[in-house]
Parts: structure tokens; C-alpha cells; sequence
């Protein structure tokens, strides 16, 4: 796995740049949330007692697995639903959105749907969620996985999110971006990876979270979330947004004490 020189340049002014490059040459832990909408956690427990289960700090459904096959996409209970392969890290937005029974929840960018079946699942299989998805052939993949999860709430749509109308309880913004964040399940990030990418897809996103703002109902609560860790892609969209609506505000997220104590630890 090769660094350009630009990257090292541009990350090492804002991070650890040499436990970063440590951390993206590292295999990643496999995990996996479990479908609460079709089983127990205590019943998937159960049936897979060949594997070794570690809870996730900040998700009571989500747990990393280890065990001797590693083709968790071909085990029957995958098929069936019963669980659904997710990264750890991608457990938190759904989360931090916490829909409740009634609300009218809009996933801007919803394929493959790791986020939108946790969403429903947070849910109880109630309320309306709008999964949006861009791509026409990116569709097949999420409506697959929420056929398979058992999803009934959800509608999909193919649309540019930037389009959508409508006025919503709460929205998730996991918008498109370098994936920065991903490079040690995805290496090929470090091979596209230029110094000028940031400039269109900081556009993008500050349009998204523009327009998903309009869209919320009032005291409405957005969650926006990317898989990079560039400046351009986060803290500068949302920077924009407050700049540009005074009513809006940033809240404090709370997770378990646990993940947070961990997480100020690693600062």
C-alpha cells in the first residue's frame, strides 16, 4: 500500500501521520448487527455459538466475530436476515439520528442499506423511512438487503437527493466522499486519491446538507456523516451550514460512557 507523498503532506498536519498509516495497513475487525426486527440478540447468540462475539462498546445489536469461516455473507442466518454484516463504525450514525416509532425518517443516500435496516430496526419495522439512492443500479443492492432483513417501513427512491421535497422528522446525510476513512478495507482509495478531489465533493456535500436541511420539519434533527476524515468533507460543510441558517445548531451526541471514555483517551 503506497502514500503519495501529497497525502502524507496533507495529513500529517492534522493527525498522527505515521499511527495512521499503521492503523490503514491493519485487517479490520469484522462485524456484524444483529436484526432485531426478525431475532433476538440472545437467539442469534445462540445460533452462532461456533463464533466468538464481542459487544460493541456504543451498539447492543452490533458485535465483532471471530471464528473459523470468515464467509459471514453465506452463512444461513445471514440469508435469512438474522443478522446483517456491518462496520462498527457505521453503527453510529443510525444512533445518533434515534428515530422513534412515528417519525418520518429520509436517508438521502441509502445504498446498500446498512444504515437504513439499522434505521428500521431502531424503529421496530414502524413509522415511514425514504431510502434515497442515487445510482439506479445501486437500488437492486438495497432493496435486496431490506427484502431480506424483512423491512416493511421503507419506501426507496432514485432520485438526486438534492430534488427531494417533502418535510421529515429527522434525516440522515451519510453523504458520498473520498472514503479517506475506509482505505484499510478499501486500498484502491490511496490509488484515486488526489489533492484536488476535495474541491468538487465539498460542493456536493455542502449542497446536500444545504437542501437536507430545508426539508426538515421544525426542532427537526439531521445527522450527517462521512467515511473521511479530510477537514473539507466535515467540519467545513458543517461550518458552512451554521454560517448560512442561524437556527441551526450542533448537539452534543451522547453514547455509552464506555466508547466515549475510549474515544477521549485516543485525542
Amino acid at each position: 500500500m503506497q502514500f503519495k507523498p501529497k497525502f502524507i503532506e496533507k495529513y500529517e498536519k492534522i493527525t498522527d501521520i505515521e499511527k495512521f498509516k499503521e492503523f490503514s495497513l491493519k485487517e479490520p475487525r469484522k462485524s456484524i448487527r444483529v436484526n432485531t426486527i426478525k431475532i433476538s440478540v440472545n437467539e442469534l447468540k445462540e445460533r452462532l455459538k461456533d463464533f466468538k462475539l464481542t459487544q460493541i462498546d456504543w451498539c447492543k445489536e452490533g458485535f465483532f466475530i471471530e471464528g473459523n469461516r470468515t464467509d459471514l455473507g453465506n452463512l444461513l442466518e445471514h440469508s435469512l436476515g438474522y443478522f446483517y454484516v456491518q462496520e462498527a463504525s457505521s453503527m453510529l450514525p443510525p444512533l445518533a439520528l434515534s428515530p422513534n416509532e412515528n417519525d418520518i425518517v429520509l436517508d438521502m443516500a441509502a445504498s446498500p442499506g446498512s444504515k437504513t435496516t439499522q434505521l428500521a430496526s431502531i424503529m421496530k419495522n414502524q413509522g415511514l423511512i425514504i431510502a434515497n439512492e442515487l445510482k439506479y443500479e445501486r437500488t437492486k443492492s438495497l432493496s435486496i438487503n431490506l427484502e431480506r432483513s424483512g423491512i416493511t417501513n421503507t419506501i426507496i427512491t432514485n432520485s438526486d437527493a438534492r430534488n427531494i421535497k417533502g418535510n421529515y422528522d429527522k434525516i440522515l446525510l451519510d453523504a458520498p466522499c473520498s472514503g479517506t476513512g475506509t482505505i484499510r478495507k478499501s486500498p484502491k482509495t490511496l490509488k484515486i486519491w488526489n489533492p484536488n478531489m476535495y474541491r468538487k465533493l465539498s460542493n456536493i456535500q455542502k449542497q446536500l446538507i444545504e437542501h437536507a436541511f430545508s426539508l426538515l420539519k421544525e426542532n427537526g434533527i439531521l445527522v450527517y456523516s462521512t467515511c473521511s476524515i479530510s477537514p473539507e468533507e466535515d467540519e467545513e460543510v458543517i461550518e458552512s451550514l451554521l454560517n448560512n441558517h442561524q437556527n441551526a445548531k450542533v448537539e452534543k451526541i451522547n453514547l455509552s460512557k464506555k466508547y466515549i471514555k475510549n474515544l477521549a483517551a485516543r485525542q
